[in-house]
């Protein structure tokens, strides 16, 4: 196998430990995962970098605080004040709940929401710094839970069915986030489209010394009407040395 593919799937390998073992991985198993790699001190340290920047603790927990910003953190005081008001349960409680959660207890299944508005904090703390907002991160969480309580009932022990309301928590944000980079990956394409079109037409208008019409610039650039119209139709005709005029149709 390919040393770079071998690598990459021994770090994603390591990720995925950690993730299990709450984010946390021993400085041991991390050399172990690399031993058949042979790797030097300095790409080791390179790998440990790798991890920490990713929220993963060597031996022990990394504080998820220490990567969010001072408007998350603001966000958050309040928000946990909010939360602070919620009765708190024993875990013996938490399991009653659950149980009852599951049977289909519609007053258990809304105790137990409440149960999971702390962890799906924490777990939003895991996701943060990836292009979302932390409080869009906690709604995402807390809408899955919400969706969660009421498909509790295939589920035969109180910890299986926290353990997939859980996942459907992280599941939820990492759905969000990938969405989320989708759609910036389309404003930008967006963005650079408009850009290329007033580019073009200042260029044009430049030369001419006047504005151009749309013929004109599909004329000298070669770009479709569509394109250009679409540029015109997005900045709501703000590009300022284009001309409308004669445009229309497609």
């Amino acid at each position: 196998m390919n040393k770079e593919v071998l690598f990459a799937q021994t770090l994603e390998q390591v990720r995925k430990t950690a993730k299990e073992q709450g984010n946390c991985i021993a400085k041991e198993q991390v050399e172990e995962a690399f031993l058949e790699l042979d790797l030097s001190e300095e790409q080791l340290a390179m790998v440990f970098d790798y991890l920490h920047k990713h929220k993963i603790g060597i031996g022990e927990p990394v504080n998820l605080d220490d990567y969010l910003s001072e408007e998350e953190i603001d966000y958050l005081e309040e928000y946990l004040q909010q939360l602070k008001e919620l009765p708190e349960l024993s875990e013996g409680e938490k399991e009653a709940v659950t149980l009852s959660a599951m049977a289909g207890d519609l007053n258990a299944q809304n105790q137990l929401i409440q149960v999971f508005l702390p962890q799906v904090v924490e777990i939003a703390k895991l996701y943060a710094g990836q292009g979302v907002f932390l409080e869009d991160l906690i709604g995402e969480g807390n809408v899955a839970v919400a969706m969660g309580v009421s498909m509790l009932g295939a589920m035969e022990h109180a910890s299986e069915a926290q353990g997939m309301l859980g996942k459907m928590i992280m599941d939820a944000m990492e759905e969000f986030i990938s969405e989320n980079v989708e759609e910036v990956k389309k404003d930008q394409k967006i963005a650079e489209k408009v850009n290329k079109v007033a580019d073009k037409a200042n260029e044009l208008a430049d030369d001419l010394h006047r504005k151009v019409t749309v013929e004109e610039l599909m004329e000298e650039t070669g770009m479709s009407k569509k394109v250009i119209m679409d540029a015109i139709r997005i900045t709501a005709g703000k590009i300022e040395s284009l001309e409308e005029t004669g445009s229309g149709g497609e």
